[in-house]
């Protein structure tokens, strides 16, 4: 194989899942434009009753999350890739700043106001509030290691508060997958993805981490950002 090809195919599975999220983000601008009518009756509004559509509380939730949370979607997958890194320390630093106050200020909070209202009963609450929580904690703990410029942990947790965004394309995914593939019933199939979407991700980034995914990264990012971002 000629050895300018192997970055390339090292590279594969990165532009891969590039494309990917992408695709998902582009899909879920266009299923949230609509809401930006601020109609209580479309869409996912129509599964809340009334008593819920008329919260004040319920609808800042709703139009705070649905915005911020694709905003982090599309500025968590820019800080991975390295031809972003390469644009220099301070873009990196700005887009890290957006993801986390993103997280931490906006779309974690307002994640917890729709866990509350979550259809489904106990399960769906607790299993959306517990995923606010973890998605709120290991953005902070990815916040602080950068403050303390302890970079592999820093990316180490980015990585992981990353696989919690992603909940959001795994939710989709697997709840189609078990709905047509495997025939479950419709609460179970909720009910399951509920948990399935954000632990699922995070098993997965833990094997990942395991086999050096964090330290590849770190790697990219010194490459590109050096000398501003030492070790």
């Amino acid at each position: 194989m000629p050895s300018q090809a192997r970055p390339l195919l090292a590279r594969l599975p990165l532009l891969i899942f590039a494309l990917v999220v992408a695709a998902f983000a582009a899909l879920m601008a266009t299923k949230t434009y609509p809401y930006l009518s601020f109609e209580k009756g479309i869409y996912f509004l129509t599964t809340k009753s009334e008593e819920t559509n008329d919260s004040p509380i319920f609808r800042l939730g709703f139009y705070v999350h649905i915005t911020t949370s694709l905003v982090v979607l599309v500025v968590g997958l820019l800080q991975f890739l390295p031809f972003i890194a390469a644009r220099g320390a301070l873009l990196h630093r700005r887009l890290g700043k957006m993801y986390i106050i993103g997280i931490l200020g906006l779309a974690a909070p307002s994640g917890l106001i729709l866990a509350y209202f979550a259809n489904g009963g106990l399960v769906a609450q607790v299993g959306f509030t517990l995923q606010c929580l973890v998605w709120w904690l290991t953005t902070w703990r990815a916040y602080r290691a950068a403050r303390q410029r302890q970079w592999p942990l820093h990316v180490d947790w980015m990585l992981r508060s990353y696989a919690v965004t992603l909940a959001a394309l795994a939710l989709r995914g697997e709840s189609y997958l078990m709905y047509y593939l495997f025939e479950t019933k419709p609460i179970e199939t909720y009910l399951t993805v509920t948990w399935l979407s954000w632990v699922g991700n995070l098993i997965v980034m833990e094997v990942l981490l395991e086999l050096g995914l964090g330290r590849y990264f770190l790697r990219q990012l010194i490459q590109k950002l050096t000398p501003k971002l030492a070790v």
